[in-house]
């Protein structure tokens, strides 16, 4: 254990591997064995390029051995911002060759998360697009870099595209150029990083995923190889993953939802196909389903109502797609009523967190549990706690916080011993901030939450973050961010504002915030002026009170 990293105790350890859970095989060597067992049959789609698992693992020595040039090895860190596309798969990979530890980010952050992240990572590289969504990501590096200045860790900027002029910007095809001046002396076809299997241990970190930032920037969460790959597996078995899935990646790859939840790794460590979605529209999607045989995909719930309209045009071949995960953040009952007869798939309710637990409903769940409950979670020993605001538990049926340890939960935050002594109970449960209510059954439906976080269509938005960015504004004296119930988005956002002068609207906010370098996602969806921000008894912003201000919808 580093000395940035909590982790189970000896005896939790024992348990997990005597129980089968931690098979204590690396990502780097999960992959080596799978295209040994299945060298030919196809791994990864994206668009007309394919690539069988004897070539996926070539792929990843290939790209591995150019990172062995750049000077990256074991336990350096490297922020992989890709919207989907092969590459995502390849680099990730080629970083576990290496035994270097891939950090997590979205397409769609910008400096102020990027450079965050870099910052608290130590991170030695990062991998970005040239343009994504008419988003320059070259000049957001040259932003970070700037920012951190000669001293910072980040030495290298790996660009899929044209990567422009800038000291330690890399092409992408130069790390697959099997040659000395791309990879490096001593990095032929016999060296270490082509086999890779002895670059990491499986109780290292193998990723670090973002958690949603309740109290700020996203804080990191390290996965090791033992229980993310335990993770990826156990979601696969209860999903009934073989060689013959088909897995749909709609989603952004970086989610924990789309790469292990079965998603990307559940896919490819059970033998099946991954296809990569440019776009999570219905076309798109309804044209990969009917060319490559979908069998499974993932949706969060803003995307169902489309799917489903989309469906019912009758313009398209969807027979091969048999079940669909909703997840990310909850799906309203009538809409997973709809959904699976809209479509003729089996709908699975997905509740999970980066932080570890996964609850997924089963393929035989009566409707009902399907419809109106979250699911259950997918490991024996996945333990799970329903408390009231003093810890004690309570019964099945009555709200309370959702507690929960287990051989894939996390015992602490990377780097945030202040927040893991919050975050955890002595005891090692991770505390959720979910309030949710368990049935008899195990099922467990989220009522809510105790955090301050907004989760509007499965991105999440930390309020405190947005707040002290509202701040900077000339105009904005006082700020409060509340989510409110949304038909479609399950949330939005509203930013009460105290002002000197005119208010800013809904625009001129979002400008301000992205020339701050925040997401364009976390900007508020309405803008309301306020006197004054009330206060509760202790002096804290009652933000109930000011949801109620709101009409009802």
């Amino acid at each position: 254990m580093s000395e940035t990293q909590r982790t189970w105790s000896e005896a939790e350890s024992a348990h997990y591997r005597a129980s089968g859970h931690w098979q204590g095989v690396t990502f780097a060597a999960l992959l080596r064995e799978s295209a040994a067992v299945r060298a030919g049959h196809v791994a990864l789609v994206d668009g007309d390029r394919r690539w069988t698992y004897a070539e996926l693992d070539a792929e990843a020595d290939r790209v591995a051995r150019g990172l062995r040039g750049l000077g990256i090895g074991r336990g350096d860190r490297v922020v992989v911002q890709l919207p989907n596309c092969a590459e995502f798969v390849l680099v990730w990979f080629a970083l576990q060759r290496v035994g270097a530890v891939p950090v997590h980010a979205m397409p769609g952050h910008r400096r102020l998360e990027i450079g965050h992240l870099v910052r608290v990572a130590g991170a030695v590289a990062c991998v970005v697009p040239d343009r994504h969504a008419r988003f320059d990501h070259r000049e957001l590096m040259r932003e970070v870099r700037a920012e951190q200045g000669p001293g910072g860790s980040l030495r290298h900027v790996v660009v899929v595209g044209e990567p422009g002029t800038g000291e330690g910007f890399v092409p992408f095809e130069a790390l697959r150029t099997d040659t000395p001046s791309a990879s490096g002396p001593g990095s032929g076809p016999a060296s270490g990083v082509a086999s890779g299997e002895d670059a990491a241990d499986a109780s290292d970190v193998a990723l670090l995923l973002l958690s949603g930032g309740t109290t700020g920037l996203p804080k990191l969460i390290p996965r090791t190889h033992d229980d993310y790959a335990y993770n990826a597996r156990a979601c696969a078995e209860v999903c009934a993953l073989d060689a013959r899935t088909v897995y749909l990646a709609v989603l952004p790859l970086g989610f924990n939802f789309a790469f292990a939840c079965p998603g990307v790794l559940g896919t490819l460590m059970a033998g099946g196909t991954v296809v990569v979605a440019p776009d999570p529209s219905p076309q798109t999607a309804f044209a990969l389903v009917e060319r490559e045989g979908v069998t499974l995909t993932s949706l969060t719930p803003p995307l169902v109502p489309h799917w489903t309209d989309e469906a019912a045009s009758g313009s398209w071949d969807l027979g091969s797609l048999s079940v669909v995960q909703v997840g990310g953040a909850r799906l309203p009952e009538d809409h997973a009523r709809k959904l699976g007869p809209a479509l003729g798939v089996t709908v699975q309710q997905v509740f999970g967190m980066a932080e570890g637990l996964i609850n997924l409903t089963r393929l035989d769940d009566p409707e009902d549990l399907v419809c109106a409950t979250q699911g259950r979670p997918v490991s024996p020993d996945d333990e799970v706690l329903v408390v009231d605001a003093d810890g004690r538990p309570v019964p099945d049926g009555t709200e309370g916080e959702l507690l929960t340890r287990g051989p894939y939960t996390l015992r602490g935050y990377y780097r945030a011993e202040e927040h893991n002594r919050t975050a955890f109970t002595p005891d090692g449960y991770y505390r959720s901030g979910d309030v949710v209510r368990r049935l008899p059954s195990g099922h467990l439906v989220v009522v809510g939450r105790l955090k301050d976080q907004i989760n509007r269509g499965g991105e999440k938005v930390a309020a405190v973050e947005v707040e002290e960015q509202l701040l900077t504004h000339p105009a904005i004296t006082a700020a409060a961010l509340v989510g409110v119930p949304d038909e479609r988005w399950g949330e939005r956002s509203v930013a009460f504002v105290v002002c000197t002068g005119a208010a800013p609207g809904v625009r001129a906010v979002a400008a301000h915030l992205k020339e701050r370098g925040l997401a364009g996602y976390k900007a508020p969806d309405e803008v309301v002026r306020v006197p004054r921000l009330p206060l509760t008894a202790v002096g804290k912003v009652d933000k109930a009170a000011l949801a109620r201000q709101l009409p009802r919808p």
